[in-house]
């Protein structure tokens, strides 16, 4: 059964740079540069009647094409143990608006609603241990980063196995964010 998930992808430039940033923290496990996205919404384990349904559903989510750049870094949970490094973005209406209109075509066709508030990140590590003093440092060390401005045109449908070294992900559709006339 596929495993699924929706995201946005990341110019490669801009995950060259969040590559630069991947090291030198005890008890992380990094998240491979060609494996880095935004994730819109994760479904999970599906049937292939499922998964055809969800690939058709998600045509009809419109939108338009939108400027983003990832901003800043931070760690979930708040407040407590670090147990995943993560990048973020701005402006994330837009982002949160894109992950609404997925969220209900997907919801009209009977998965169960997302139950966590959505943040907009990159999941960069994960981490295990990582002592907080460290984590911090990080933060504070990199707090004036930004990436240059980039055009998000598409989102996609990933399937993703998991596998000793990691996840692998397949793009399994495409789907454009047309490009509004000025």
């Amino acid at each position: 059964m596929p495993r699924l998930f929706v995201a946005m992808d990341l110019p490669e430039s801009v995950v060259d740079e969040l590559a630069v940033f991947c090291c030198g923290m005890p008890g992380a496990r990094w998240v491979m540069p060609e494996q880095l996205h935004l994730t819109l919404r994760f479904v999970g384990e599906v049937d292939g009647g499922l998964f055809r349904e969800i690939r058709e559903a998600l045509v009809g989510v419109d939108g338009g094409a939108f400027d983003l750049r990832v901003k800043g870094f931070g760690y979930f949970p708040p407040r407590k143990q670090p147990r995943v490094l993560w990048a973020g973005v701005e402006p994330a209406d837009e982002v949160i608006a894109l992950r609404n209109r997925v969220e209900r075509a997907l919801v009209r066709l009977g998965l169960e609603p997302e139950a966590r508030k959505f943040s907009p990140h990159i999941t960069l590590a994960r981490l295990d241990g990582t002592p907080i003093g460290k984590v911090t440092q990080f933060l504070a060390g990199n707090s004036l980063y930004a990436s240059p401005t980039f055009t998000v045109s598409e989102f996609r449908l990933y399937s993703s196995v998991l596998t000793p070294k990691g996840a692998i992900h397949t793009s399994e559709a495409s789907y454009p964010l047309h490009m509004t006339a000025l």
